[in-house]
């Protein structure tokens, strides 16, 4: 056996068996090697450096002594990682931020590579997305159990593919790494400032345990964790917004304001922009998590260990919340307007269309599954093999709520109005003013009426069976520089899938004819708006609207139940609470990847011009099938209601099946080149191929059209089943610092040249029979003859001047569309793989200090990142840009000394680009932004003595908020406000 030439100093070892307490390698081939090794080294006096030192001292030794670029997190002992959310504490890994869903870190960006272009492994096992999708929620993984998580950024041959900026191992405790008798308990009381319906007051509760018997031949290890949280979500939102819709003409100079330049016929220069809708809502969320993972080891012999574990989780969200708000459509009805200089609304009066109010209710139930089984054989000394199989799955269930098996809403409101004024002159919200006919600015309760309803019943299931087989040959034959050759083969067989049941939009939809009467004045509290978006400048009691109502979703459910029948309404329609309705859609689909991959690595050491280098050589290849099935209705034709309502009809009793095939193979090859400049610096070169797969969405073969196509929103989508993956080309090179104890500086430079970059491309199409009475031949008769008057031509005035001038409804309130009309333009969503090649680089900045014996330490790290990939706001053509591409930077300063332990964390991010594409949005697919966002988090934990700690935690302490916008800052699209949530709690432990 060759006799490396990077030796462990006595230090250096010890702190690799307490690492090797909670890392373990991505293919599960060390353990009998490392069991062997500490029964060699006995006698070796192992100092356990614990706490927050310890942590940072364990993830600067991973980092150091792996080939490639790889950083890490551990555990600060058992039970006690830095963040109770996992996602929360990859956020402070060099490179990598986070998504936060309910104000909690959701999902991974590594290097600008967004959640599905990451992979997420469980001990080296590939995981299934959330769901029907690609991307893994960890807001749903505790993370009591978990002794490391490791960040793989440079391509790896050894490891499941998918993880185009980066891989995600998540390592969990195992019995015989640490052995003997370990357990932790801890309990805490979590206070979210933002409750209001919910206990002030909610529990997490953990437990974790190790034990090892039979002279440690056999391990137990298991955790359990149960958390509970109340909060409320505030939110301002906009759909999306439409480029360029027709301006009136006749306006006085007064009306209007257009800084933009006019060109030599005095035309405007550029595009303008204005607002679908604006909404408010208070959203009252209940969320319940319970994480188990159970560990069985047992060693029979000294080179033999056999594995078996389980995962599972289960979260529950449940929501109520009520909405208020506007709606616009575009045409004659715009009364004045003002625009900033790139052509966007901040202020506009407009007619027509309605305002509502909004009552929603839902649970969604994500419940994840993994049991895996593990063989790891010293064949010889020189030879290791080692069997995995797991079979996992993740399941998504928005339809939890039991009394209603979906996701429903309810929406009431009015019609019965002058004019609507949009306003975002001031402030960070914009308002939305609505002059009802009564003379006020205030619906009175008493003209509350039903407009409509609609259930969503989405499930969807994500499963992954994986066989893996994987070998290490340690060279004591050949006297050259190979140090070891690792090797293997892998089927995956991975299935996404899900379905879609759609109500329609039920129960008499629209104000004609009006129902006032089912619902009673009482039934309606009024509340003035100063708590909320209080945050915001503008908001609070400086909003316009500044009330709104609440009412019962039970009682609304029942009145409508009692009045809104079929007998009252005809055709197929009445109010019921159910997604499946004779009205609705049903559509199912589903995806199946079979990947069959080999992989072969060697490592190498040697010395060149005196310094130590090591390089780690390898190429994996993969083959995959897929298959996409689908099933769903089919659409006929577009009935008009009136004003902005319109709904696709479908064959009735009938639906499509369609199967596609597609098949793909690629070849990656990586080189990793480490060295050791000084016994301090060290030095690192990584070239290799990484790739990821398309979105599920994408890959599902069929076209699927709006079922509410509202004049501007005729969208449509369909999928691809032969997309190719993006394949990535990456570089890096890296130099780092090891100065002292758990103190490193580094610097590193990274680029991806990307190839196959998918994309999405809106074509718009005709279908036959599609017939649009949109500006058909008895549209623009109705518009010339209200024109004709001097009156506004709004829809709701077009609709009824079309039946005054002859056109009767069908029996369901509907006009039908005429075979002289002329055929509906849809825009459809096509992905696609981009021809050129895209490029992302960008810097790397790290330090870690600890300041002496004084018990502070600071870390500090920044990426930088830039490319080609970035959206042209000023342009509207379709654009392929890279989703998530930013900046970001984490600070975290500690003190921990004397039992005492100390540490507050921010972590930062510039805007980045959320998605391409807006709900309501026009068909140049409009871009979202998040904005700049900083978030504050402190913790204390005192020892009470050496088993016993009281803590205290604080997340987002400075109440710092969410806002999302559009092409330019002042195309608001989103606002959310939580506010900082604090928690006390005890923990006890022995190890």
């Amino acid at each position: 056996m060759n006799t490396s030439i990077f030796p462990k100093t006595r230090i250096a070892f010890a702190i690799s068996a307490v690492l090797a307490g909670g890392v373990v390698s991505s293919v599960n081939a060390q353990e009998a090697n490392l069991a062997a090794e500490e029964q060699t080294e006995a006698e070796v006096e192992v100092i356990e450096v614990r706490g927050i030192r310890g942590s940072l001292t364990r993830a600067m030794n991973l980092k150091r002594d792996m080939s490639g670029v790889v950083d890490a997190i551990s555990a600060e002992e058992m039970g006690k990682f830095p963040d109770t959310n996992l996602a929360e504490s990859l956020q402070r890994i060099t490179g990598v931020t986070i998504s936060r869903n309910n104000g909690e870190g959701s999902q991974v960006t590594i290097r600008g590579w967004g959640p599905d272009r990451n992979l997420i492994t469980l001990n080296g096992r590939q995981m299934p997305g959330t769901g029907n999708t690609r991307s893994y929620n960890l807001e749903n993984l505790a993370s009591d159990g978990v002794s490391a998580l490791e960040v793989y950024k440079t391509a790896r041959a050894e490891i499941p593919t998918g993880g185009l900026g980066g891989t995600v191992n998540i390592v969990t405790r195992k019995p015989l790494t640490s052995t003997g008798e370990r357990y932790s308990f801890s309990a805490k009381g979590l206070h979210d400032s933002s409750n209001e319906q919910g206990d002030d007051l909610t529990p997490e509760i953990s437990a974790l345990y190790s034990n090892t018997f039979a002279d440690d031949t056999f391990g137990i290890a298991f955790s359990v964790t149960h958390h509970e949280r109340d909060f409320q979500k505030q939110q301002a939102n906009i759909q999306g917004w439409q480029a360029n819709v027709a301006l009136p003409t006749n306006l006085d100079e007064d009306q209007v304001i257009d800084p933009r330049p006019l060109d030599e016929e005095g035309n405007r220069i550029g595009n303008h922009f204005f607002p679908r809708d604006m909404n408010y809502s208070i959203e009252d969320i209940e969320r319940d998590r319970t994480n188990g993972h159970l560990t069985l080891q047992y060693a029979p012999l000294d080179s033999l260990i056999v594995t078996a574990d389980y995962t599972y989780t289960k979260a529950t969200t449940g929501t109520n919340s009520i909405g208020w708000g506007m709606w616009n459509d575009y045409g004659g009805n715009i009364n004045a307007y003002e625009l900033d200089e790139n052509g966007t609304a901040i202020y506009a009066d407009i007619s027509g269309n309605d305002g509502s109010y909004t009552a929603s209710r839902g649970t969604t139930e994500v419940e994840e599954k993994s049991i895996g089984f593990n063989v790891d054989w010293q064949v010889t000394d020189t030879l290791n093999l080692a069997f995995d199989y797991h079979d996992s799955s993740s399941e998504i269930d928005n339809g939890a709520d039991d009394g209603l098996g979906s996701f429903g809403s309810l929406v009431l409101g009015s019609d019965q109005l002058e004019t609507k004024i949009y306003d975002y002159r001031t402030g960070d919200i914009p308002h939305a003013e609505i002059h009802w006919n009564n003379g006020t600015t205030e619906l009175l309760a008493s003209e509350m009426d039903s407009h409509f309803s609609q259930f969503v019943h989405s499930p969807g299931k994500a499963e992954i069976e994986q066989f893996q087989l994987d070998g290490t040959w340690e060279n004591d034959v050949f006297d050259i520089g190979l140090v070891e050759v690792k090797f293997g083969a892998a089927y995956t067989d991975q299935t996404m899938g899900g379905s879609n049941a759609w109500s329609g939009l039920i129960g008499g939809f629209l104000f004609n004819p009006s129902w006032p009467e089912i619902f009673p004045d009482g039934m309606f509290e009024r509340h003035d708006t100063c708590g909320f978006l209080d945050s915001f400048d503008g908001g609070g009691c400086g909003l316009s609207p500044n009330y709104y109502y609440t009412f019962d979703f039970d009682e609304v459910v029942a009145r409508s139940e009692a009045f809104l029948t079929n007998e009252v309404l005809g055709g197929e329609d009445y109010f019921a609470t159910t997604a499946y309705h004779p009205l609705g859609t049903y559509s199912q689909g589903s995806v199946r990847e079979e990947t069959t991959s080999l992989y072969v690595t060697s490592e190498w050491e040697f010395e060149l011009a005196d310094f130590p280098v090591m390089v780690n050589l390898g190429v994996r290849y993969e083959e995959t099938d897929v298959t996409s099935n689908v099933t769903q209705d089919v659409p006929t034709e577009v009935w008009w209601k009136g004003g902005s309502e319109w709904l696709t009809q479908y064959l009735s009793g009938e639906n499509n099946s369609l199967e596609q095939t597609g098949k793909h193979d690629v070849l990656l090859p990586m080189i990793d080149v480490r060295v050791d400049l000084t016994d301090d610096l060290v030095g690192r070169i990584s070239w290799g191929k990484t790739i990821a797969r398309a979105p599920l969405g994408d890959l599902g073969g069929a076209r699927i059209l709006s079922g509410s196509p509202k004049i501007g929103s005729r969208n449509g989508d369909e999928g691809n089943t032969n997309l190719k993956p993006l394949e990535s080309t990456n570089f890096d090179l890296s130099l780092e610092y090891y100065y002292g104890d758990a103190s490193y500086a580094a610097v590193g430079y990274f680029r991806k040249d990307v190839e196959n970059f998918i994309g999405s491309q809106i074509v718009s199409t005709t279908i036959d029979g599609f017939n649009d009475i949109y500006l058909g031949p008895r549209w623009q008769q109705a518009v010339a003859s209200i024109e004709g008057r001097g009156e506004q031509a709004t829809n709701d005035v077009i609709f009824a001047e079309i039946q005054a001038l002859g056109s009767e409804l069908n029996d369901q309130g509907f006009l039908t569309p005429n075979a002289d009309d002329p055929l509906i333009v849809w825009d459809i969503r096509r992905p696609f793989n981009a021809p050129d090649t895209k490029t992302v680089d960008g810097f790397e900045v790290a330090l870690q200090h600890m300041i002496g014996e004084t018990g502070f330490g600071v870390g500090l790290n920044a990426t930088f990142v830039d490319g080609d990939v970035e959206f042209d706001v000023d342009s509207l053509e379709q654009q392929t840009p890279l989703e998530g591409l930013g900046d970001s930077a984490n600070f975290q300063v500690f003190y921990e000394k004397n039992g005492l332990s100390v540490k507050a964390t921010y972590a930062w991010r510039d805007d980045y680009l959320l998605g391409v594409g807006q709900d309501q949005g026009s068909s140049d697919n409009p871009p979202q932004f998040f904005k700049e966002f900083g978030q504050w988090d402190v913790s204390v934990n005192y020892d009470v003595n050496d088993n016993l700690t009281v803590f205290f935690e604080g997340v987002n302490v400075n109440d710092e908020t969410e806002e999302i916008y559009g092409r330019y800052e002042a195309q608001f699209l989103s606002a959310r406000q939580y506010g900082p949530r604090y928690a006390l709690g005890v923990r006890y432990s022995f190890q």
